[in-house]
């Protein structure tokens, strides 16, 4: 049973987020309905990041092990099919062969999220970029990136989830650049917790709008209680670009 990792790019606007769910449409049901039709046999993937509902991917990495059955397809045309069966906002970008042990969630070793504040609002980039409305002072925000950098328990900066036993995260890159009329912050880990993206850039925001001080967030930051936590940032504005793994797990099995 032949094992494939998927690179996965998508609009998340029209979806309750990559996992599947009772209450509405998830990007990884569509996936498994594409692949189940072009396969001939149900397919279950296997997605490395729990986007939630309204958050995109432009890197997102998911596995799928090919039932006894499945009709054969080249690996090179193996995007082609599942793509011609996946609405637009949804596409399949790479995919190969990888080691019957390679799992794309728990061989992670590292994934990338860009938060995205518009400067300048646009009707391009509404779907994509957060409108913060009111000013913010730019400095303050970056240095209140720079006290979230490292390692530390984010519990004061996530959502309670009962499958969560650690919530100690080593948030290697928190940095913010311009992209035009874009404000991209880039925030890499060895692991997120959920809402940890969302509640760093709000708590970030917070501080800019001089809401709290530095020091404040430092102790938001180590007092590692949820009665604390600040308010999220939009999910619209986040993008999850780069999953990381160790070359062996990627390797040709061939």
């Amino acid at each position: 049973m032949p094992r494939l990792r998927l690179l996965i790019a998508y609009d998340g606007t029209n979806y309750v987020g990559w996992q599947r769910q009772t209450n509405g449409v998830s990007v990884q049901q569509r996936i498994e309905e594409a692949l189940t039709v072009a396969y001939g046999v149900p397919c279950i993937i296997h997605g490395a990041g729990r986007t939630d509902a309204g958050v995109h991917a432009s890197g997102q990495c998911a596995h799928v092990e090919l039932p006894e059955g499945a009709h054969q397809i080249p690996i090179n045309k193996v995007a082609v099919a599942i793509n011609t069966r996946l609405p637009k906002d949804i596409r399949i970008l790479s995919a190969e062969r990888v080691h019957d042990s390679f799992h794309a969630r728990f061989d992670a070793v590292w994934r990338e999220y860009v938060y995205s504040i518009a400067l300048k609002p646009s009707v391009f980039t509404r779907l994509t970029s957060w409108d913060p409305e009111a000013p913010f002072d730019r400095d303050l925000f970056e240095q209140a990136l720079q006290v979230m950098r490292g390692r530390h328990d984010f519990t004061a900066f996530s959502k309670s989830n009962p499958d969560t036993s650690s919530y100690v995260c080593n948030l290697q890159t928190c940095q913010a650049t311009i992209n035009g009329d874009v404000l991209e912050v880039r925030l890499r880990a060895d692991r997120f917790v959920y809402g940890m993206c969302r509640a760093i850039i709000g708590a970030c925001m917070s501080v800019a709008r001089q809401r709290f001080t530095l020091d404040q967030l430092t102790s938001m930051r180590d007092s590692a209680s949820r009665s604390v936590a600040p308010l999220l940032a939009p999910a619209h504005g986040l993008c999850l670009t780069a999953i990381g793994y160790p070359e062996v797990s990627t390797a040709d099995p061939s």
